[in-house]
């Protein structure tokens, strides 16, 4: 029998899961059982609980096959709990460190209480956390064991689920159950505290409560806020009949209704369009239930004495001359002419046109990467809808033929931004771009995160060159649909861009062409780059470093082409912030590699490629799909990983998070090329488990799934065809029969040539 069971209610928490079960699990103290109830979670929750489950027998795995509400959660799991004490955990908190083995040591001293409360900090998204206002209070109780009645000043305490433990024999002897519905973890709260003989305190910390942004239930506001009258209603009929408690009734009185006033006063919960409601039925219910002779503070006379009309005029005033002064300086910040702001609010109040949608990738830098594969769909599927790309003025030359476009900021620009239904972007539109109701705005990304990304950049500050994150989130709060290539990046970018935005587990549209090129693109893609049938083609794609400025050469480019020799062909793209680079177009006209930097095409690029040596680029997640062989070269990963951070052990060699043979040297990559490990069995094992985890959506109908959900509004998206069942386009290798590096004495290209 474990000493502690944790119950873990999981409903749609995909991307903290992971850190909450770490916490429980990885405690010092590891006499406990994790139960894990999995609500009909519609994301990977489920899916992560087996994982965890597989490789720990302390977690219980519990599934149901309908959403039954976390009350429901909660009960499976203290049914099925063993332990001595019972642990609520709500799946997107964590427990402190050491903190089950404090709780076991004071439980013992204490003498196994019928509770034990302890101390939390709430933690917020822009990574700061916050003492509670329960320290002193939980202090104050020292080593004392009591009862409520001998302490009624406890019933201060914050009226949670996760900031206590419960004695199982005494929980389930007395028959306490979480109800349906929000505020139920108030109700048990009370309840329990009322029931028990023996509580104890301590003013540990050892709940780290997050406070999020977005996606918790107490933060959607609506009419289901109303349950907590019937919540409160069922604690004051518990009360009835014990007389031993009725000198608590006014403080609990007084605390219930804190809380139903704390919820009128926030638009996070009751909508200004149902505060009228809600005030009517606090006023009855506070009339319904106050103590006699209850005197009300100056906080609870609205529900005391129904001030409506005086509470409404007086906020109004004070809103009125907030959001006036918020208009004022947005107003200041957005624009820097009168016409072109006057021009933009004008054709704002024309109608949307639903029929019109907007391009843009890589700020504007052309047609380009998702956003270009969904247009090129949407031609295809929707001809209804007209795309107009977004390209800067530098780079509007590069724009196809026959495609339409609009220079930012000129008055073609703002009027499809203030007009355009749809608007979609690999990056974020501008500050300025007001989300019009009824719009619709794709976040396409351009990349599976391997380093960290959004709020998880807050403690890597060389990575963000001073953003501001709360406008990455004003920005964030336009998107209604975020596409995600793998389980990996849905759990990533829920954490990391909290908003209220749908997943959409599309795959990446720009990797379709790698299950649509065939044999003849990828025979057009090297001819273009006038590389010969022979020779093996190994595309070089460092990515940048944020510590670093300009381009830093991490190989040594000459000398790994003159050792390689001429059968193989360096195709070398360095990121575009670096191209143009000085020492590659050296290289590039002395003939030793090909600068493919500013090709307008990393897919075309790719389909040449016999191979990909990268270092932290997402390209080789996109790459993979291919199922040729990849080679990371990492000679900084220590420094990369601390200054920018990053999601997983690249060079672990675990399957499944390095995707084929490591050098962290130029003789360690050369000796991979020309001993033949770059496509040996280990390699094609540790691509296999990388392919398996990093390409599950990416099967050549991305784009269509896209235009299919988004612009013609077909519910639900086409099945993903299975990995087994995919047909990449054929390796340059398999197209000609050839072996990738010539046999002993089979002559090279040159050789042949000059025979």
């Amino acid at each position: 029998m474990p000493r502690f069971s944790v119950i873990v209610p999981v409903h749609k928490v995909q991307g903290f899961l992971r850190e909450c079960l770490d916490s429980a699990l990885s405690q010092s103290f590891a006499d406990i059982e994790v139960i894990a109830v999995d609500d009909a979670s519609p994301d990977h929750s489920g899916r992560i609980i087996d994982e965890y489950a597989a490789r720990d027998s302390r977690l219980v795995p519990l599934h149901h096959t309908d959403n039954l509400g976390v009350g429901r959660s909660r009960n499976d799991g203290a049914e099925r709990a063993t332990g001595d004490y019972l642990l609520f955990l709500d799946g997107d908190d964590t427990i402190a460190p050491g903190s089950l083995e404090a709780l076991d040591t004071r439980l013992k001293q204490d003498g196994d209480p019928d509770i034990l409360y302890f101390d939390h900090v709430r933690t917020y998204w822009w990574d700061t956390t916050e003492k509670s206002l329960f320290g002193e209070l939980l202090a104050s109780a020292g080593t004392d064991v009591f009862a409520i009645t001998d302490r009624p000043e406890f019933l201060k305490l914050f009226a949670m689920t996760s900031n206590r433990v419960y004695r199982r024999d005494f929980y389930q002897d007395n028959g306490f159950l979480f109800d349906d519905g929000i505020y139920e973890d108030a109700l048990v709260s009370y309840k329990t505290m009322l029931t028990a003989t023996r509580i104890s305190c301590t003013d540990r910390v050892c709940l780290q409560y997050r406070q999020r942004r977005s996606g918790a239930s107490t933060r959607s506001p609506g009419r289901e806020h109303f349950v907590i009258f019937e919540q409160y209603s069922k604690l004051f009929a518990f009360l009835g009949g014990k007389e031993h408690l009725d000198a608590l009734r006014p403080q609990i009185f007084e605390r219930a209704a804190s809380h139903i006033l704390f919820c009128l006063n926030n638009p996070d919960r009751i909508p200004l369009p149902l505060r009228r409601e809600f005030l009517n039925r606090a006023v009855k219910w506070y009339r319904a239930h106050a103590p006699a002779g209850f005197v009300p503070t100056a906080e609870l006379r609205p529900l005391a004495h129904g001030g409506y009309l005086r509470m409404r005029l007086a906020e109004r005033y004070q809103a009125a001359q907030r959001n006036a002064a918020k208009r004022r300086r947005k107003v200041r910040q957005a624009w820097s002419g009168r016409a072109k702001s006057a021009f933009y609010r004008f054709q704002l109040r024309r109608p949307v046109d639903p029929n019109l949608a907007v391009y843009a990738a890589y700020w504007d830098r052309g047609m380009l990467c998702n956003p270009a594969a969904i247009y090129r769909k949407a031609r295809e599927l929707a001809p209804h809808i007209r795309g107009v790309w977004v390209v800067r003025k530098s780079d509007a030359d590069r724009v196809p033929a026959g495609v339409e476009y609009v220079i930012p900021g000129t008055k073609r620009y703002w009027k499809a931004m203030a007009r355009a239904k749809y608007l979609v972007n690999n990056v974020n539109f501008a500050n300025t771009v007001i989300k019009r109701p009824g719009t619709i705005h794709v976040q396409t990304h351009h990349g599976t995160p391997l380093k960290k990304m959004g709020i998880d950049q807050q403690r890597y500050p060389a990575s963000t060159n001073g953003m501001s994150f709360r406008k990455l989130l004003d920005r964030v709060d336009r998107w209604d649909f975020s596409i995600s290539a793998n389980p990996h990046s849905s759990e990533v970018w829920e954490r990391v861009y909290p908003s209220s935005f749908r997943q959409l587990e599309s795959g990446y549209p720009r990797n379709d062409v790698y299950f649509t090129a065939g044999a003849a693109g990828v025979d057009a893609a090297r001819a273009a780059l006038g590389i010969t049938p022979r020779q093996t083609a190994i595309l070089y794609a460092p990515t940048m470093r944020d510590y670093q400025k300009g381009y830093v050469p991490r190989i040594d480019l000459a000398r790994v082409c003159r050792e390689l020799g001429p059968d193989f062909v360096l195709l070398t793209r360095v990121h575009y912030f670096h191209a143009g680079d000085d020492t590659i177009q050296e290289l590039h006209d002395q003939g030793l590699i090909i600068d493919v930097s500013r090709h307008p095409s990393v897919e075309e690029l790719c389909l040449a490629a016999d191979a990909l040596v990268t270092d932290y680029s997402s390209i080789m997640f996109d790459y993979a799909n291919l199922d040729r062989p990849i080679v990371i070269h990492a000679d900084d990963w220590p420094v990369y990983r601390a200054s920018r951070g990053v999601y997983f052990d690249l060079l672990s060699g675990t399957p499944g998070e390095t995707p084929g043979p490591v050098s962290t040297s130029d003789a360690q990559l050369i000796d991979i090329f020309r001993g033949g490990s770059w496509r040996g069995t280990r390699s094609s094992e540790l691509r296999a488990a990388f392919r398996t985890r990093f390409c599950t959506y990416d099967d050549g109908r991305a784009a269509e799934r896209v235009v299919r959900r988004v612009f013609l509004g077909e519910p639900g998206l086409i099945p993903v065809t299975p990995l087994a069942d995919r047909t990449p386009a054929p390796s340059p290798a398999e197209i000609t029969g050839r072996s990738l590096v010539p046999a002993p004495g089979e002559p090279t290209d040159r050789e042949a040539v000059s025979r």
